[in-house]
């Protein structure tokens, strides 16, 4: 199977944790023709199954389903405890504690494995690492399709030698969490854009290529292509769409003039995550550790509180470096639209490229 048949035009819904990629986006944008995803990240295995069942009782087309991959304890307990502190003022002003910091780091990476094993879907992509090679042989003789996300030529040979069958090439633009396999704190600041990445895995690895970073338009489709890519994944396009869970002070804040940048920030979760610029980050991202999903427990009721509270200043507004293109559409129009985008740039780059031709051949 190729990445191709999974779905009529090389769009992919991003899988995105926290209760934007539920059922009801996932099978919309599949219904329509692009891949949806649904996010298996901090949901229980039952809950990951039921909204499995949701999906495949909405549409008949093929979809997927993203897991966190397991992370190791190398976090710093005392960094984290001065963290606590800093946090002790949030805490007082959205009347809220802090969240248990030792809730434990799998995500329930086993029990979503052995369902996904016991019944089978279209699709399974990986971040935050790569899994073993038995684990991928595994998914491949249930004939499900695989995808690793990976930030660097580096992790996606790992993930061709691990016998992904393809990656998700992740550019620094991209909302959210960056998907590296390693957190390495002295790398922040130093990710590679897009367009640079997939020329630097197509030399590295064979692997079909799902572009994903800051893709708003079908204009920037096109240019993954031509770059190589075999489907562009978009995220923030879709996190404005009535299917999608987003908060709607998130959506909102996404072409708000207030929020005028996206930045990379530990302050929420403790790995590196782009999101809109607030004064929780702004606050707090200096002094952020590097421990995830420390981190992420830690402030989790602060950020509830903050959204309860109508305060977009205190959440968590994920946003690739693209939002201010933002489109309120419905998914399986917002497909259309951008499959429409993506025919008329190829046209013209046919045509750019055909005159070119000819005027090198009459001078």
């Amino acid at each position: 199977m190729a990445l191709t048949d999974l779905c009529r035009y090389p769009i992919v819904q991003a899988p995105m944790a926290g209760g934007a990629s539920g059922p009801a986006l996932a099978a919309a944008v599949s219904e329509a023709g692009g891949l949806g995803f649904l996010a298996a990240g901090y949901k229980t295995a039952d809950g990951m199954y039921q909204e499995i069942k949701q999906v495949r009782g909405l549409t008949s087309q093929p979809f997927g389903v993203n897991l966190f991959m397991p992370q190791e304890p190398h976090t710093d307990p005392a960094a984290i405890d001065v963290y606590r502190h800093q946090l002790a003022g949030e805490a007082s002003w959205y009347e809220t504690p802090l969240g248990d910091t030792d809730s434990g780091g799998d995500d329930n990476y086993e029990a979503k494995l052995a369902i996904l094993r016991e019944d089978p879907v279209p699709v399974v992509s990986f971040t935050f690492g790569c899994p073993q090679r038995a684990t991928l042989d595994a998914f491949a003789k249930a004939g499900t399709y695989t995808i690793v996300t990976v930030t660097s030529p580096q992790e996606a040979q790992v993930a061709q030698w691990s016998g992904a069958d393809a990656v998700c090439v992740q550019g620094v633009e991209a909302g959210g969490h960056q998907g590296t396999h390693r957190d390495d704190p002295e790398a922040d600041g130093s990710g590679i854009g897009l367009l640079t990445l997939i020329g630097l895995v197509r030399e590295a690895v064979q692997l079909p290529i799902v572009a994903a970073g800051g893709l708003m338009r079908g204009a920037g489709i096109a240019a993954v292509l031509a770059a190589g890519a075999s489907a562009a994944q978009l995220g923030t396009a879709f996190l404005v769409c009535p299917e999608s869970g987003a908060n709607v002070l998130h959506k909102q804040a996404l072409t708000n003039r207030l929020f005028v940048r996206t930045e990379l920030t530990r302050a929420f979760s403790g790995r590196p995550a782009r999101g809109l610029m607030n004064r929780f980050m702004r606050e707090h991202g200096p002094y952020a550790p590097a421990g995830y999903p420390q981190v992420h427990h830690l402030t989790s009721g602060l950020r509830k509180a903050a959204a309860a509270a109508g305060d977009p200043q205190g959440m968590a507004l994920w946003a690739g470096q693209g939002h201010r293109l933002a489109r309120e559409l419905p998914a399986g129009r917002l497909v259309e639209v951008l499959a429409a985008e993506l025919d008329e740039a190829a046209g013209e780059l046919t045509a750019t490229l055909l005159n070119l031709k000819n005027q090198r051949s009459t001078s």
